[in-house]
């Protein structure tokens, strides 16, 4: 090996050199690509609730680009409604490279592929800079035959291209930030932004890893006037890509990543943030998720490291910072940044480590290379290249023995036999399937995915968990997805509702198949056709809006069954078409008006709701809660200033009310108007109180299907 890290095994021609070393990554890149399709090609398994759910948007997002079959472009308001939780772009390219690779959970891996593809890379020239081109291969290498990185490669989720597009934010903001001449350009500003927000637009969950050692580099350009300006105009750059989407999804993206983080720690178990088991819950799993064969020489060779440079203890000790090579202040400051976020996080699962360790694997391979150096020193350089290499191939050895054990190759699946039941008779019409059962192998996501294949419209949803939702199944449903025995979940009401679906006339059986431990998978139909229509209760349930809270509490409580009765929501275009055709009659139609009111909210089309909640504001000017609703999609639409001067313009009798109030004073903050911050908090305990007490006696009035 070289005598340092900085030196080229060889001289040569600089432009073969490059070359070379491209190929050589590429045939990494192909080496562990083959080994992923192979493992793929074993494994039998169907994708199950996460990783059907992010094929489920990928094949959602394809469809909206008019790339697969079944879609087309609808718009960019339509494009932004399929990712209300979780930022698009990932599913978005993913869904590009389903319309290239095919549809399928193991075609649709290839982009998972390429995202390792873009990992290696990052990991390579990161590597090459800060020790040389050969640095650079064996980071990668490492990061090839990283154990858990190799399981998420074949695993359908985000966390692979959370991971690349992390590490390649970090490397190109960390070139940004490093001293003039060789850092502070436009180019390299501009460049560190848009991998920012790349990442940020694939998961919101960047944030723990980019988030410190962003505000580090903005911190530290502050002394540049240069610099400033570029950084200036990166937070811009980032804020522009990332507001579309946040602006849109804003609401839907906070209540999801409260049950995602907050409920979901809580539900699960995990330790408080700040306790020693939450401090140590990813250090404990670095042994298995790194590989003995590559931490134990990493760790060596940094002890090596630590004893060469031991003279020097002294002055490291007082600036750590300054005394480290360039770039590893970095890279060691981003390592520690990221572990400890994601430590601080509620919410903990092994997987979610995962962008910190390129990051780690860098300061491995620095390790291995000061190993290699030394076994230089002693033996020679063709005795340490060989044991560097077998090093490696241990490293894979004990990285595919983990692969292959985690093989599984169970029984035929019955979703494929039931859904082509389904579709030979729905065809490619829009329809909604129950799944009672639930369990890895069998839930409404893989059917859902399963269903949607080949331009297949078949939304699978889940009602019956609970007890007084079954009999709003048994009326509204057409059809249904059971399980003999046991549903494969530990909830009661499901099997209980297996039973009672077997029992009701109105259903037949149309299809049986087998299924694991001597259970059938069995498909049942309406014998009536089509179900009861959903319209007439949506109209009135709109209509009970302009009683306020209590027509919400009766609104909120049907809304959301009947929205997994009628997956595809087929009743709001029905309703919809009704309505414009009452107000062609009657202009002032109160039902039609309050329809399409509740269908442009629920829409998530705030200026639309907006003119809807106007108009009524107009019809029935003694109301307060036109004027209130309309105020709240304002806000929603962050305009807040528009809400606050709407409700301050309504009359005298509807600003009393104490809710009207309570939000004319919030808006009026939010808008900046801090002289309101007194009324706002003497007026809202007392809006509280009300909104309480009508959706309580809103409550009271619920139906048999509440």
């Amino acid at each position: 090996m070289p005598d340092s890290p900085g030196q080229t095994l060889k001289p040569g021609n600089p432009r073969r050199q490059r070359l070379i070393w491209w190929l050589l990554l590429l045939l990494l890149w192909a080496g562990a690509t083959l080994a992923d399709r192979l493992w793929l090609a074993a494994d039998g398994r169907l994708p199950s609730w996460d990783q059907a759910d992010y094929l489920n948007s990928a094949v959602d997002h394809g469809r909206a680009l008019g790339l697969l079959r079944g879609g087309g472009w609808l718009g960019w308001a339509h494009l932004l409604d399929l990712s209300p939780k979780i930022p698009p772009l990932a599913s978005l390219i993913d869904g590009s490279v389903m319309a290239f690779s095919g549809e399928s959970a193991d075609q649709a891996s290839w982009s998972l592929a390429l995202w390792h593809g873009l990992l290696l890379v990052v990991v390579a020239c990161w590597g090459r800079q800060l020790g040389g081109r050969s640095f650079g291969l064996l980071a990668a290498a490492l990061v090839a035959l990283c154990p858990a990185l190799t399981a998420l490669r074949v695993d359908y989720t985000l966390d692979i291209p959370l991971t690349a597009s992390t590490t390649l934010a970090l490397w190109l903001l960390g070139r940004w930030q490093t001293q003039s001449p060789a850092g502070g350009r436009w180019r390299q500003a501009i460049l560190a932004a848009l991998a920012v927000a790349g990442a940020l637009l694939v998961k919101q969950s960047a944030l723990l890893v980019v988030a410190l050692p962003s505000l580090w580099a903005a911190l530290r350009s502050m002394g540049q006037r240069r610099r400033r300006l570029q950084a200036l105009v990166a937070l811009l750059l980032v804020l522009g890509l990332l507001l579309p989407w946040l602006h849109h999804n804003w609401i839907t993206t906070l209540s999801g990543t409260n049950r995602a983080v907050i409920e979901s720690a809580a539900a699960e178990g995990d330790p408080p943030p700040l306790s020693l088991a939450s401090l140590l819950w990813y250090p404990r799993l670095w042994p298995q998720q790194l590989g003995l064969p590559i931490l134990v020489p990493g760790l060596a060779g940094g002890l090596l490291l630590l004893w060469r440079g031991r003279g020097q203890l002294r002055c490291r000790w007082r600036h750590p910072w300054q005394s480290l090579p360039a770039g590893w202040s970095w890279l060691l400051g981003c390592t520690l940044a990221g572990a400890l976020a994601t430590t601080l996080s509620p919410n903990k699962d092994a997987r979610y480590i995962a962008p910190v360790l390129p990051l780690l694997l860098l300061l491995l391979a620095r390790g291995w290379w000061q190993l290699g150096l030394e076994l230089r020193r002693l033996w020679g350089p063709a005795l340490s290249a060989g044991l560097l290499g077998g090093g490696l191939l241990a490293a894979a050895g004990a990285t595919a023995q983990t692969a292959l054990a985690s093989i599984e190759r169970p029984g035929p699946s019955p979703i494929p036999a039931a859904i082509a039941r389904m579709r030979a008779s729905v065809g490619d019409a829009p329809t909604t399937l129950l799944v009672v059962p639930g369990s890895p192998d069998l839930n409404e996501q893989t059917v859902s995915y399963l269903g949607r294949l080949g331009g297949g419209r078949i939304e699978a949803r889940r009602l019956g968990r609970q007890r007084h939702e079954h009999s709003l199944v048994l009326e509204r449903s057409s059809w249904i997805l059971l399980a003999s025995g046991d549903q494969g979940t530990n909830r009661p009401p499901s099997r209980e509702l297996s039973l009672k679906v077997r029992r009701d006339g109105r259903f037949k059986q149309v299809g049986s198949w087998p299924w694991s431990e001597g259970r059938r998978v069995e498909l049942w139909q309406r014998r009536d056709g089509a179900a009861p229509r959903f319209d007439p209760q949506f109209i009135a349930l709109a209509r009970g809006m302009e009683r306020g809270p209590e027509g919400l509490a009766t609104l909120f409580a049907r809304i959301g069954p009947e929205h997994q009765l009628d997956g595809h929501f087929l009743y709001q275009q029905r309703v919809r078409t009704w309505a414009r055709q009452r107000l062609e009659q009657d202009p002032n139609d109160g039902d039609a008006l309050w329809s399409l009111a509740l269908l442009a909210t629920l829409n998530n089309r705030p200026s639309e709701a907006e003119g809807w909640y106007s108009r009524l504001s107009q019809l029935q000017p003694a109301n307060p809660w036109p004027a209130a609703y309309r105020a709240v999609v304002q806000m929603a639409d962050w305009r807040p200033a528009a809400a606050v001067n709407g409700l301050d313009q309504a009359p005298a009798a509807v600003r009393r009310q104490p809710v009207v109030s309570a939000l004319a004073d919030l808006s009026g903050v939010l808008s900046g108007r801090l002289w309101r911050l007194g009324d706002l908090r003497q007026h809202l305990p007392s809006a509280i109180e009300e909104v309480v007490k009508r959706v309580q006696a809103g409550a009271h009035q619920l139906g048999p299907h509440g």
